[in-house]
């Protein structure tokens, strides 16, 4: 990893409260990620602490070295109701520093030891080096894996996510978390206007996504805040300049023109109606013991 400055940072806390979405707290052991997507929403909170999220993001990355024991010292609080935890909220936690850190491979220890169920949202294969922790708590607590694939395009992929493994690899963690009876998903996301929206990449990526045994497949089209848009554009000048004018006019804000939007949405649609579900088994978290108070 030349060139990447690693600040190695303690943290005070580590479980985040969430308001708003589908789950109550979130945990990011990084911040900052080397996989350098173009399109990642989550550039902005590097400016948090005044820190370039464009330049900076996948160059300065910050590592909270004891993520696993504070969240331990959390976890055993009295308060602590066992709520879902979602995991990589904003950053990838099996960016390439994990297999050095092994910080979330703790944090899911600590998970299981303390019964909390988890979700892990990631674009790396390395999560399949825990299949055996993610295994033992998806029979205590529950555990799901969202694996992002935006295209199979294996030249595409390596333009808009330039150090993410090729989507073949992250198509064979599908399989082998499937496989061992783990929840997998997959996220058809960002789906980029004019770049990865075609009905046939569309396609494409539900299919084997479906092939591999993704229990579900979610997808969610570009959005572009300040300091994405900045990151974007960059791209966009760099290597598709002939679709600028048509960005700048579909993405007056943060989000794509309605137009835009619907269009993507039929063609999601279409692809998951020419797809359908398969099928498949996966480890169920056990009821928790009922203890008696006589």
């Amino acid at each position: 990893m030349r060139g990447v400055e690693i600040v190695e940072a303690p943290a005070k806390s580590v479980l985040n409260r969430v308001v708003g979405m589908p789950f109550p707290w979130s945990i990011n052991p990084y911040r900052g990620c080397y996989h350098g997507c173009v399109f990642c929403y989550a550039r902005r909170t590097h400016t948090y602490l005044e820190d370039d999220g464009v330049g900076k993001w996948s160059s300065r990355i910050y590592v909270k070295v004891n993520a696993a024991a504070v969240l331990r010292t959390e976890l055993a609080k009295r308060s602590w109701k066992h709520e879902h935890v979602a995991i990589g909220t904003v950053t990838d936690p099996y960016q390439p520093l994990e297999g050095r850190y092994r910080l979330t491979r703790g944090i899911l220890e600590a998970l299981r030891d303390y019964d909390t169920p988890a979700g892990i949202i990631t674009r790396s294969p390395l999560v399949i080096r825990d299949i055996d922790v993610l295994a033992q708590l998806a029979s205590i607590a529950g555990v799901s894996v969202t694996i992002s694939i935006a295209t199979l395009d294996a030249q595409l992929a390596r333009e808009i996510e330039p150090t993410v493994a090729p989507p073949h690899k992250r198509l064979l963690a599908v399989a082998k978390l499937a496989q061992a009876g783990i929840k997998v998903n997959v996220a058809l996301a960002p789906i980029l206007p004019h770049i990865t929206d075609s009905p046939e990449n569309l396609e494409s990526v539900v299919r084997e996504a479906r092939k591999a045994g993704a229990n579900a497949i979610w997808h969610n089209t570009l959005h572009l805040h300040e300091v994405t848009r900045d990151a974007y554009f960059g791209y966009l000048r760099a290597k598709r300049p002939d679709l600028i004018a048509q960005y700048a006019s579909e993405y007056r804000g943060k989000y794509a023109a309605r137009e835009v939007h619907h269009l993507i949405e039929g063609r999601v649609d279409d692809a998951m109606r020419l797809v359908p579900k398969s099928k498949h088994s996966f480890i169920q978290p056990k009821r928790p013991l009922q203890l008696s108070l006589i």
